[in-house]
């Protein structure tokens, strides 16, 4: 008897929670309006956000996501700079920032590491990483 059947690798079809169009390559999170599955932009910097946007669209429409998976590399909005080896965390929630990636800061706070810059990232750019579940870091 299989257990794993009705599932899904890849891509999958989610609806936008608010207007996500424009916003391929930044992170969204997994959530509901009344139990129906939606995808939306972080709102706060310990959000779980581990899904990718491949094709955004308007509120209520389908988007495309992908979950973030260490075995393949993915391309991420990044907020200033990184170098190849920077552990990158969810942007402070500022704005469009939200759902874009930034390299751990040294202020104090805890932070979630989502990934690692395998190469050199200048702002505004989609760079290149590594998704990773690194847990929180905690900078005192």
């Amino acid at each position: 008897m299989t257990t794993q059947n009705n599932t899904r690798s890849g891509a999958t079809v989610f609806l936008a929670g608010e207007n996500l169009t424009g916003k391929e390559g930044y992170l969204v999170k997994l959530t509901h309006d009344t139990g129906v599955p939606e995808v939306k932009l972080p709102a706060a910097i310990t959000d779980t956000a581990l899904y990718l946007l491949v094709d955004g669209a308007a509120d209520t429409k389908t988007v495309a996501v992908k979950p973030l998976n260490p075995e393949k590399q993915v391309r991420i909005k990044l907020k200033g700079t990184c170098n190849p080896g920077d552990t990158l965390v969810l942007a402070a929630i500022a704005g469009s920032d939200a759902g874009m990636v930034r390299t751990l800061p040294t202020a104090a706070g805890t932070y979630r590491g989502l990934a690692f810059a395998e190469e050199l990232g200048a702002d505004g750019q989609l760079v290149l990483c590594r998704p990773s579940a690194l847990g929180n870091f905690v900078v005192t």
